[in-house]
């Protein structure tokens, strides 16, 4: 299949043939907006306690969420560069605010909802790390927040700067459980309304809650009214990682870089309301989206570096005449195909209506068993889908009914597939899922047959149950956030540096390699036991197969054996070789001139059993039995 890059370029070879080819590989992952809304307070601005550990955190909450922020920031400038991000601290002194009117908002937007660039990510380095305009920026206001101005503010940006964002999302980072304390309530400015509009406007809310000491931050008093929770959201967005939560805010905080890692590969929608046809008259809708993704560093544009400024490269395609090099119009060019000896030309209407199949569609026009779908069928990836209701009113209601009654009658659906208008039509077998775990595997299927094989013992088992205890991941759950593409961030930390003019690093961080010392200190003992029972059993195996070896042999023994037949006697010329051919022979070859028609075997027998040289090329060895005929036949 050829790859995105080659197909773009064949583009412009042949515009005709666009609608050619199409895979999953085109469908864009939806844009994100993200606002990060840090509270300003004096606690926030607190040191956390001394602490004798070397590695422990000695900057202010408020200090490890900006921090947090720009580590997002620089990541989504190379790795998603069609994101945007937007910074806004409330609770403060000073407010900043563009494009609304609010009246002492108390919230100082620091960095706009935009696409970030290098300056953005510098001023924000500088904020965090040299702490420049710290007093100004982040002086605490005497009055508390008002979340209303916040979240009209928060509105206010994703309406007018990211208004057709597929994910739009508001993090609040705080430690106060009840910022309207002290407030008396307006029932036309209640937060509830403001968090509402937002939710309504297709936008998410998520907390990250900080505690200090032995507080713990109480939901019920006001969050629980502003933050809407969708169980279903899960199944619907499988890319997304939900907030970690925890009553150690810090390491909270820590944990809010893995949840929204930008360079982490989401699962990419393949396609959304497409007609499910189980029948005439009977049309339902799914969705469907990648289980497995190829992650690889995108090449989006060429730059040319020669001029005061770099600019971004346009390639054009241009035809030229061969006998004039007259630029040829593409209303000049036909297409044609040809057919023997003759040319058959299209027009365009024609060559359209050839490559017409109908519109996208999953078409069903069969069932069969499941044992005759042969596991070497499988010749591209699978594609994960589930009903939806965009489309066809009921369509889970009957989507339920379809896939219990393939797992009941162990049936699967063959079906005609075109993924969109004028694609390319596929032959698909619909699969139905035995469990939910099902939705994270590439292949439902069962596997191919195995062979004769050895099973293991109970001895080594028991001893493998306790290596493998003591290597659990954390949490019993493989989290694919942690262990990135060693690859990639390799090539992502080289352009960040380019691009932030910082230094590039010596070597690549690389958290799948295997940490041998922890290995050695957990489970050490429990591998060379393992080795040593391993040993003993593999001793016996080969025992057990020896004395079965020797009573096959002894069966061998006690069996009659077949008269021997007489070997005929055979008078050979004394004169001949081991090969048989005589002097006489090689003499009849040699005036004949058929003496290079034999083969290497056969010269190098007749001139060993000769006591000839038999080392050297095949003309070598001719000239020397050649040479030989000459002298003594």
């Amino acid at each position: 299949m050829a790859d995105r890059w080659n197909y773009e370029r064949r583009d412009e070879e042949d515009e005709e043939d666009e609608e050619d080819e199409f895979t999953e590989s085109h469908y864009k992952a939806q844009k994100d907006a993200l606002i990060f809304a840090i509270q300003v307070s004096e606690s926030m601005l607190q040191p956390p306690p001394k602490s004798e550990d070397k590695k422990a955190n000695k900057d202010s909450a408020l200090l490890t969420a900006l921090k947090c922020a720009y580590q997002v920031m620089q990541q989504r400038i190379i790795s998603n560069p069609k994101d945007m991000i937007g910074i806004i601290l409330f609770g403060t002194e000073k407010s900043k605010v563009t494009g609304i009117k609010l009246q002492d908002p108390h919230c100082y937007l620091l960095t706009n909802l935009e696409v970030p660039a290098a300056d953005d990510v510098k001023a924000l380095r500088t904020l965090v790390e040299e702490g420049e305009d710290v007093d100004e920026v982040l002086a605490p206001s005497k009055q508390p927040a008002d979340m209303v101005m916040l979240l009209r503010l928060v509105l206010h940006l994703f309406q007018t700067k990211a208004p057709n964002f597929g994910s739009r999302r508001l993090f609040i980072i705080t430690d106060n459980d009840d910022p309207c304390a002290g407030i008396k309530k307006n029932p036309s400015w209640d937060p509830a309304v403001g968090a509402k509009d937002i939710h309504d406007h297709g936008c998410i809310i998520e907390l990250f809650p900080i505690t200090h000491g032995d507080s713990k931050f109480d939901t019920s008093k006001f969050y629980d009214d502003i933050i809407y929770s969708n169980p279903a959201l899960d199944e619907v967005d499988p890319g997304k990682v939900a907030p970690v939560k925890s009553s150690d805010g810090l390491d909270l905080l820590h944990s809010l870089v893995s949840n929204i890692n930008s360079k982490q590969t989401p699962k990419r929608a393949y396609f959304s309301g497409m007609p499910l046809e189980i029948g005439p008259g009977l049309t339902i809708s799914v969705k469907g989206y990648n289980i497995i993704q190829k992650q690889a560093p995108a090449r989006s544009c060429y730059i040319w570096l020669e001029g005061e400024r770099p600019q971004v490269v346009v390639g054009e395609t241009a035809r030229l005449a061969e006998d004039s090099a007259r630029t040829v119009e593409n209303y000049e060019v036909k297409k044609a195909y040809k057919f023997g000896s003759e040319f058959v030309y299209f027009t365009d209407e024609e060559q359209k209506s050839i490559k017409q199949f109908g519109g996208a569609c999953i078409r069903v026009i069969g069932f069969k068993d499941r044992s005759l779908l042969k596991f070497w069928a499988s010749i591209k990836k699978s594609t994960y889908i589930f009903p939806s209701e965009e489309g066809y009113v009921g369509s889970t209601r009957v989507f339920t009914a379809l896939w219990q009654k393939l797992l009941k009658s162990k049936k699967v659906g063959v079906a005609w597939h075109i993924a969109r208008k004028n694609g390319n039509p596929q032959l698909v077998a619909i699969i139905p899922s035995k469990a939910t775990s099902d939705e994270k595997s590439d292949d439902v299927r069962d596997g191919p047959e195995m062979g004769k094989v050895v099973r293991t013992t109970n001895a080594l088992t028991d001893r493998m149950n306790k290596v493998v205890q003591q290597l659990q991941l954390p949490g019993g759950a493989y989290n694919p956030s942690k262990y990135p593409n060693p690859a990639l961030q390799w090539h992502y930390k080289i352009l960040q540096a380019l691009a932030l003019e910082d230094v590039v690093p010596d070597q690549p961080e690389d958290a799948t390699v295997p940490k041998y010392r922890a290995i050695h200190k957990r489970c050490g003992g429990y591998i060379q036991e393992w080795s040593q029972v391993a040993e003993d059993v593999l001793g016996q195996i080969q025992e057990q197969k020896k004395i079965k070896r020797e009573l096959e042999e002894g069966d061998e023994e006690d069996e009659p054996r077949p008269a021997k037949k007489p070997r005929s006697t055979i008078t050979k010329d004394k004169s001949a070789g081991e090969d048989g051919l005589s002097n006489t022979e090689l003499r009849q070859r040699y005036d004949a001139g058929t003496l290079t028609k034999l083969t290497v075997a056969e010269l190098r027998s007749a001139m060993s059993g000769r006591g000839l040289d038999t080392k050297g090329l095949k003309k070598d060895l001719v000239e020397r039995l050649e040479q030989w005929v000459e002298d003594n036949a």
